[in-house]
């Protein structure tokens, strides 16, 4: 096979690094992975640099090792190459390219003042976890930094800076860092003006603008591997240069690629570390502080409900029982141990049988919370399964990201007609896909490639811009070119499931008291 006839796609994700190679049919022929985790270094969730670069080039080996195996020729060269990474966060520079800070990812929620303030200046919702809330969090700190500070990018913009030598960013993870104007398909003009007006208040002699990454939509050039990005990704040698690279994504883009849910309308979610909802939308919405107003790969409008914490706490669990199974002397395979467990939730009560957890590692800003602490409790004459433990820790999963999908359909009135899922989440058939449609009242498809998610969506945003023909919009070679094909499932949970879902939700909320206090107590946060 011709090399050139392919395109790579790197995710780094919150607990692996990942990357696929696909052909021209858009088919994966080989997989490289990186198992990593986040690290709470002094009160600040972060990935140091250096491991940032080790994994990007272990991922990269081991794909480069399967593609030897596999296709029987090293992996000297592609047609496209494509990087994506979490949204949000902040990693600012000098004009030497030194880093000033450490990186402070999406779970950070040490940006409340900042955000609540840019809300209301902007009449437009800011996250605590987006980079403008950040950068005006460290603003009010007085961090001294920022005397220096020449750029400010994401985790995608960073890679794709070490291997092109372009500070640009996919128009999907630049809504995550400032707010976008889907008609200009920039940065919002009056909003930058607004914030240019505080930038002279603290006396700072450079323009947001000037810091920013510039934006680009789908299928545009983001540069070529340079022969030092060559060397970044591949010390050996053996890539060579000149590769063209797409623009850089963040994972909730690559998401909406993946699942081919970037046309009005559709939907999908996300579940691993964190979980998002994404429906793309022409509708303006009201203004909620747990909703926010993202955008596609190309641009259009999606809202979006994030929650800072899925699986985290379901991994320890499983964990521990693995720990117990080793104890025993007995041997079995981790992906069997979660597949069995994933499915026992199904024979577990709708609502769980009376049994409560809330996975809160890192703060929840859903939730009200500023700092996480895991709790599970049940009252005393709850039915204390196994089914109905794994049961009630896959909804709390979920509970947070709830709560704010029942704003967009109760209040805002958008209409969920079917969802996609992909994740870890949904790499057990069918539990995934119960549990959530259960959550929105509406079918939800998983398509093959869930459990790869983003590093398949990046590769296809590559071969987007290799392959697309003349004016041919994202949505439209997706459509005839990708997805026509494409094999998924389709589940519809039963109106009991629905019906235990709710009065699960509603205890969940009703006991959210009970968290806070643990947080109060055992980590000492302070709630929002």
């Amino acid at each position: 096979m011709q090399l050139k006839d392919t395109a790579i796609g790197i995710e780094l994700g919150s607990t692996r690094i990942k990357a696929v190679l696909i052909d021209r049919k858009h088919t994966p022929l080989a997989f490289g992975s990186y198992e990593w985790e986040n690290k709470l270094i002094n009160g600040v969730w972060s990935y140091p640099m250096e491991e940032v670069e080790n994994g990007l080039r272990a991922c990269y080996a081991d794909l480069a090792a399967d593609v030897e195996k596999k296709l029987g020729v090293k992996l000297t060269t592609v047609g496209a190459i494509g990087v994506s990474a979490m949204m949000h966060g902040y990693l600012p520079f000098d004009k030497k390219g030194q880093q000033l800070a450490e990186f402070r990812t999406w779970r950070n929620t040490m940006t409340g003042e900042a955000a609540g303030k840019l809300t209301e200046l902007f009449d437009f919702n800011i996250p605590q976890r987006w980079s403008i809330a950040h950068l005006y969090q460290a603003m009010l700190n007085e961090e001294t930094h920022l005397n220096e500070l020449d750029s400010l990018t994401t985790l995608a913009g960073y890679v794709h800076w070490r291997l092109t030598g372009k500070k640009v960013l996919g128009i999907g993870d630049a809504s995550g860092m400032f707010p976008i104007d889907s008609k200009t398909l920039d940065y919002d003009e009056t909003k930058l003006k607004k914030f240019d007006l505080l930038l002279n208040e603290k006396g700072y002699k450079w323009k947001l603008r000037d810091i920013l990454p510039t934006v680009m939509k789908a299928g545009e050039s983001g540069g070529c591997l340079t022969e030092e990005g060559a060397l970044f990704l591949d010390p050996t040698g053996v890539l060579q240069s000149g590769i063209p690279v797409a623009p850089p994504e963040g994972d909730a883009g690559t998401g909406m690629v993946a699942t081919n849910s970037i046309r009005v309308g559709t939907g999908n979610v996300s579940a691993g570390t964190s979980s998002f909802l994404m429906v793309v939308t022409d509708n303006p919405l009201g203004v909620h502080r747990v909703i926010d107003m993202v955008t596609t790969p190309a641009g259009d409008q999606v809202a979006m409900v994030h929650s800072n914490n899925c699986t985290s706490d379901i991994n320890a669990w499983v964990g521990l029982f693995g720990e117990l199974i080793d104890t025993l002397g007995c041997e079995l395979d981790r992906n069997y141990l979660f597949e069995t467990l994933f499915s026992k939730a199904l024979e577990g009560k709708s609502d769980c049988g009376g049994l409560l957890n809330y996975n809160f590692f890192s703060g929840e800003e859903i939730a009200g919370l500023n700092a996480g602490c895991p709790v599970f409790f049940r009252t005393p004459d709850a039915d204390f399964s196994l089914a109905n433990f794994m049961r009630a820790h896959l909804m709390s999963a979920l509970a947070a990201m709830k709560i704010g999908v029942d704003i967009l359909i109760n209040t805002e009135n958008v209409k969920i007609d079917k969802l996609y899922g992909h994740g870890g989440y949904f790499k057990t058939p069918k539990v995934g896909q119960r549990i959530l449609s259960s959550m929105v009242a509406a079918p939800v498809s998983v398509m093959e490639t869930a459990g790869e998610g983003g590093a398949y969506g990046m590769a296809l945003l590559a071969g987007y811009m290799l392959w697309k023909k003349e004016k041919e919009e994202l949505a439209e070679y997706l459509d005839n070119k990708v997805f026509a094909d494409a094999v998924s499932t389709t589940l519809m949970a039963s109106n009991e499931e629905i019906d235990g879902t709710n009065k699960f939700i509603s205890k969940y909320i009703m006991a959210l008291p009970v968290e806070r206090v643990a947080v109060e107590k055992c980590i000492g946060g302070e709630n929002a």
